[in-house]
């Protein structure tokens, strides 16, 4: 019997659980909720200290080792203020749930999470009028390794504020239970693994819940009737708390580019890339029509995009004003990365002007290129930041352009330019290198340009091109490679083939 039923002599009438409330975890999950939000888990999934089962054919099964808020007292439409006086306890929890199942409810988590022994509480209830609120630590260990600690002073949302939100609508009644949330550091325990999980006074450590500890165990398969477990790489990444299979490869896209194949990709023309592109059938990588806005700059980066459509009225009063995605995508550029903006090589607008400009650099950002033009050239180009472009243009956006949406595939100067793809752009113009390809394609424009190098110092000396542009002759092919021994690569531009 978990320790709530066997406190009140009475099973809770309702469990509450809270989406996403602690500081951390919304950092890891890349969002932050302007306010809580809940789902429902059956209060027959209540146990204690115990086993709990992961059925056989699953793979998922989640934990989340959380502060459990239990009313003491009913509140109907109280007060922020007013809503601890309403806590009774306060208990340590884990909030499982089987992931293979949460496709099955649209997020209501109805099966996913109110299986038979999903909501360990326990060992013991902490009087909550001997806490404060904000001072109460969770810590989390599997088998025994500790994986998440943190304090309610890192929650988004007070446990108040939750409990004067909830009563706005419905009655909250004695030992009803608020399950606040987990912080970074849940993931998935497989069959043989242990959970423990303690609540405890940060002021006062010794004043704590004791450790809630959950063995699992592997289980019948589920019964063949309704929605069966499934789960993909998606599902699999949010399980873990880390991204798996294809969501893997997904970051991998847009992952920054280490600074030893960065500096590589600067040593390299972007004629050069550009040759090793078209010898693998890739003929539309380039930006055409687009040149540096100040000669002499060069980019290398991964892309962030930003697509403009044609004006029309209503779309540029809805999405035209206020912050756009021009500068939702200008304000979230970051370091070493490369703003590529679709204008659809319309030059009658400009689609940058100084501020913006200035914001991405100070962002961190590598460069910004657009088929479009530049309004404000001149402080654009005193900015620093390299800028290519499509030509130049005193008209505001708004003359031609809806900012439409941003972090898309688009087109710029006819290339395909989808997100984390690499950019690398100089005087010659700009280039678009599908990630998967990097490091094949500057090895060999590493290889042609040491070759090339090669033969200009021959020719130089008086050679003829005849058999050594390209080298063919055996001769040549002899003396260049005595050529590579006498002048190797320096360690930082060698790559690891």
């Amino acid at each position: 019997m978990d320790i709530i039923t066997q406190t009140l002599g009475k099973r809770p009438g309702k469990i509450f659980a809270v989406h996403l409330s602690y500081k951390s975890r919304a950092d890891q999950r890349g969002r932050t909720p302007k306010h809580p939000s809940y789902f429902f888990k059956a209060p027959s999934s209540l146990t204690g200290s115990d086993v709990v089962v992961r059925p056989e054919g699953t793979e998922l099964l989640g934990f989340e080792g959380e502060v459990a808020a239990v009313i003491g007292k009913e509140a109907r439409n109280v007060s922020v203020e007013d809503a601890w006086s309403h806590v009774g306890w306060i208990t340590a929890s884990n909030d499982l749930g089987l992931h293979d199942m949460r496709y099955a409810d649209k997020g209501s988590n109805v099966r996913s999470k109110s299986g038979d022994g999903y909501t360990p509480v326990g060992p013991t209830l902490l009087d909550a009028r001997e806490l404060s609120e904000d001072r109460i630590g969770v810590r989390t260990w599997l088998d025994g390794q500790l994986v998440s600690d943190d304090s309610t002073s890192g929650m988004l949302f007070s446990i108040s504020t939750m409990v004067a939100d909830l009563s706005r609508l419905l009655t909250l009644e004695e030992g009803d239970v608020i399950l606040t949330g987990v912080p970074a550091g849940a993931s998935v325990a497989e069959p043989g693994q242990v959970i423990e999980v303690e609540v405890f006074d940060l002021d006062r450590p010794e004043v704590t819940t004791g450790k809630l500890r959950t063995e699992v165990k592997s289980g019948p398969a589920l019964a063949a009737v309704g929605n069966p477990p499934k789960v993909d790489d998606k599902q699999r990444s949010d399980a873990w708390g880390y991204p798996v299979g294809e969501e893997a490869e997904k970051v991998a896209q847009t992952a920054p580019l280490d600074s030893q194949l960065r500096a590589r990709l600067e040593n390299v023309a972007v004629a050069t890339l550009s040759v090793q592109l078209r010898s693998r059938g890739f003929n539309e990588v380039s930006f055409d029509g687009v040149a540096p806005l100040r000669p002499g700059m060069k980019i290398v980066g991964t892309a962030r995009t930003l697509r403009y459509l044609p004006y029309r009225k209503d779309l540029f009063d809805k999405m035209g004003g206020g912050f756009n995605h021009q500068k939702q995508a200008i304000d979230s550029v970051g370091e070493g990365e490369v703003l590529v903006m679709e204008a659809r090589r319309d030059n009658t607008a400009g689609t940058l002007g100084d501020i913006l400009a200035l914001r991405a650099k100070m962002r961190g950002a590598a460069g910004v290129i657009t088929d479009g033009s530049v309004r404000d050239a001149a402080a654009v180009a005193d900015v620093g930041i390299p800028v290519f472009c499509g030509g130049q243009h005193p008209a505001v956006l708004g003359r031609r352009h809806v900012p439409y949406e941003h972090d898309v595939t688009i087109s710029c100067g006819g290339a395909t330019v989808m997100v984390g793809d690499v950019i690398v752009a100089d005087d010659d113009g700009a280039i678009v290198i599908p990630r998967p390809l990097v490091e094949e394609v500057v090895a060999a424009a590493e290889d042609q340009e040491r070759r090339e190098t090669f033969i200009a110092e021959m020719v130089a000396e008086g050679a003829s091109v005849d058999g050594l542009y390209p080298i063919k002759k055996p001769e040549w092919k002899t003396r260049y490679e005595q050529w590579l021994r006498e002048n190797p690569l320096p360690s930082s531009l060698r790559g690891s083939n």
